[in-house]
């Protein structure tokens, strides 16, 4: 196995126990006269790191688009996330970090990169507690190598991709949904992710098939959820299957990210025969193996809106 494998492979085994590894790195300064912010992806989001590289611009691309380079024979978009975050620059991005989810490949400009560290996914918080704006999901909490207290900024890169590619990311056509994926049972699905945008696709797959649901930000907020409505299934005396019909989650969430909740869900006697549809930008024969390792019932990489309404169609006929 090589050392690429094997760092993979131990990545991968970090979700059993409710963590994950996030590459740190700097976009400019927010305000005048403040230090330059501290920002994260997770790691499982980033192919290579390259620096120097001579990128092309393109001629009528969106403010946010430095142009494109290429790489090994593909063509990759560049896009410069102090630009779109509204930082203002301390020097020229010249550190590409070149992704991979959501079955797309881009390379964001950063000016610097920091540190990678690997944290609990308890560690990370809703950024809505912190007003922070439309490309911050989640707050990141950890220490320094001196002790000191660290924040670290999760860029929300699915909303990132939407507003940059909005063609690319379109709403779901209600009206194209087919009338046999629409759903006629009770109960509501309960549909977790942190991504306002995937939130919001999910939300509008489910109102397309006529399935009553409840949103959530975090696999513990799912997860308080299936307890409610365990415990009025009991008062019912009913299963719980009854009121919950499918759970679809992120892998990614703060407090508790999917893989999490998805053994919880199949530990439990109450809720292991709700099916639980995977709905994830961590695309990948590793991440998808691991994904049915966790006993999920599906998995369906963001974001097609056909394949989704399918899905979820399926995942309830289970």
């Amino acid at each position: 196995m090589s050392h690429a494998d094997v760092l993979q492979d131990e990545r991968t085994k970090l979700t059993s126990r409710n963590k994950f590894e996030l590459l740190l790195f700097r976009l400019g300064v927010a305000r005048p006269g403040t230090e330059p912010g501290l920002y994260g992806i997770n790691v499982f989001k980033v192919r290579e790191i390259i620096t120097n590289r001579s990128v092309t611009p393109i001629a009528g691309a969106a403010g946010a688009i430095s142009g494109a380079l290429e790489i090994r024979g593909q063509i990759v978009p560049v896009i410069d996330l102090c630009r779109l975050t509204g930082n203002t620059p301390t020097r020229e991005p010249s550190i590409l970090l070149i992704t991979e989810f959501a079955r797309t490949t881009q390379a964001f400009a950063v000016e610097d990169v920091d540190d990678i560290v690997r944290l609990d996914w308890n560690q990370v918080h809703p950024a809505e507690c912190a007003g922070a704006n439309t490309y911050v999901m989640s707050i990141a909490r950890f220490n320094g190598d001196s002790g000191e207290l660290r924040l670290a900024q999760v860029l929300d890169v699915e909303q990132v991709m939407r507003d940059v590619f909005p063609e690319q990311h379109p709403d779901i056509d209600q009206s194209a949904v087919k009338a046999a994926m629409k759903y006629a049972g009770g109960g509501k699905i309960i549909a977790a992710d942190d991504s306002a945008f995937a939130r919001t696709l999910l939300g509008q797959a489910l109102t397309a098939i006529g399935a009553a649901h409840t949103l959530a930000n975090t696999g513990e907020e799912a997860w308080q959820l299936l307890l409610r409505y365990a415990d009025e299934a009991a008062k019912e005396n009913v299963p719980v299957r009854e009121k919950v019909p499918l759970v679809i989650t992120d892998l990614e969430m703060p407090e508790m990210d999917g893989f999490m909740l998805t053994r919880k869900i199949k530990a439990d006697q109450r809720f292991r025969h709700i099916p639980v549809l995977i709905h994830s930008s961590l695309t990948g024969a590793a991440n998808e193996a691991h994904v049915r390792n966790a006993g999920a019932d599906g998995y369906i990489a963001k974001f097609d809106p056909e394949e989704l309404c399918s899905a979820i169609c399926e995942a309830l006929a289970s």
